[in-house]
């Protein structure tokens, strides 16, 4: 009998010293987390790569492929297409198979893409492949806050800016390596293309043990009885909802006007073709810092608007310099628009801030990014064709100046200390 109350006593473990099963959980706890951080940083990573990569050989691709100019233009508006319209499915995916599944899942998605879509043979393959790769990149967009939220709860803003400082660092690379690389591959477009596959796949490895998690929670946090697990909020009565969709749709407008036409407008001005595209270079190159501290300050501040009216400042003395005196000033307009383009990260922790529960955060994001990508679709098409009707680049610029305004304004609205629960269940 002493033997076994002394053996039990072993097990029960003294008071206020961790007994071998929670310094077990502890461990793997801390494993889970640095797997989960991992997963981040790779996946951030892989999110634009795709797209950058491909337009840094657009005039090889189309060359090889005999792709006609305007499929060739419909390409630019594939991306915030597709992010529109496969990012609304993450919510219900996640609830389903759990958010780490379905971006390990997204993750496998870009790296087949891309792994394919250079040797399919014809203009129709290489799109449907690009889709595939699309839906991995738009379910992990979206999901992506969903996971900071509810593994990082008190780390929101500097988690977020881990992520965004990936995605910059990603978005800038692919742009700047891929023509040398596909020199250094022996010349062919093709694989410069599939070179990137293997950064996709390095960013299944760290999802694959979380698969079987079914939620975002960390594992000694429960799933908390929220209102969102019991019902979907009726997320389109939510007036934040609907600023923050709306400001997520013009700055994307604006990178993607940026990101597509910015070398042109310089060229256009005399400035050498190679000098254009290091001051595209440089105005991507801003995101990766910036990116980095934005969410960190946006997290301390009461309210976000002030930081949104900063940038969309930046944006319009950017614009302002190109219209007037785009060859003079063009690497302080470069700057001026690289922080102005900080306006990504600053939407993505806001819609980490508007929510309460990892199901809001997971609506609200699916929310912003679909329908703010819809909204981003004609501005790229539009400014061409103002530029190709008017001869010029002041039209085009005067119109994304006058997006600029609407910018800040839902910016200042979304950046209000609210949630959208607290709106849709008045």
């Amino acid at each position: 009998m002493p033997t076994r109350t002394a053996m039990s006593s072993a097990e029960r473990g003294t008071p206020g010293v961790p007994s071998p099963q929670e310094r077990g959980a502890e461990r793997t706890r801390a494993w889970a987390t640095r797997l989960v951080v991992a997963g981040i940083v790779l996946s951030a990573l892989n999110l634009r790569p795709a797209i950058t990569s491909l337009g840094a050989l657009l005039e090889e691709v189309r060359d090889g492929l005999g792709m006609s100019g305007s499929v060739a233009g419909l390409l630019t508006s594939v991306p915030p297409l597709c992010f529109a319209v496969f990012g609304v499915t993450a919510p219900r995916l996640a609830r389903r198979f759990g958010p780490a599944a379905v971006v390990c899942a997204g993750m496998a998605a870009i790296t087949a893409g891309l792994l394919i879509r250079p040797y399919l043979g014809g203009t129709a393959g290489f799109l449907a492949a690009s889709a595939l790769a699309l839906m991995g990149i738009a379910v992990s967009n979206v999901l992506m806050p969903v996971i900071v939220k509810r593994w990082f709860p008190d780390r929101v803003g500097s988690m977020t800016g881990l992520y965004s400082m990936a995605l910059a660092l990603g978005t800038s690379v692919a742009a700047a390596v891929t023509v040398p690389l596909a020199d250094a591959l022996g010349g062919g477009w093709q694989g410069g293309l599939t070179v990137w596959a293997a950064l996709a796949a390095a960013a299944v490895l760290p999802w694959l043990p979380l698969v079987r998690e079914r939620g975002t929670a960390r594992p000694q946090e429960p799933e908390h009885g929220a209102a969102p697990r019991h019902a979907p909020l009726r997320i389109t009565r939510s007036r934040t909802a609907w600023a923050l969709a709306v400001f997520f749709g013009l700055q994307a407008t604006a990178a993607y006007v940026t990101m597509g036409w910015m070398p042109q407008i310089f060229r256009d001005a005399g400035v050498p073709a190679g000098t254009a595209g290091v001051l595209l270079a440089v105005t991507m190159v801003m995101g990766v810092p910036l990116a980095f501290v934005i969410p960190r300050v946006a997290t301390r501040l009461p309210q976000q608007g002030p930081i949104a009216l900063v940038l969309g400042a930046c944006g319009l003395a950017g614009y302002a310099g190109l219209y007037l005196a785009p060859a003079g000033g063009a690497w302080v307009w470069a700057l001026l628009l690289g922080v102005s383009n900080c306006a990504f990260p600053l939407a993505l922790t806001m819609v980490g801030m508007r929510a309460r529960s990892g199901p809001g955060v997971a609506q609200l994001s699916a929310f912003a990014q679909s329908t703010g990508y819809l909204i981003s679709i004609p501005g790229p098409l539009l400014v061409g064709v103002l530029y190709q009707h008017s001869g010029g680049w002041g039209l085009p610029i005067a119109l994304m100046a006058a997006l600029m305004v609407p910018q800040m304004a839902v910016g200042f609205l979304a950046g209000r200390d609210r949630t959208v629960e607290d709106e849709v269940t008045r």
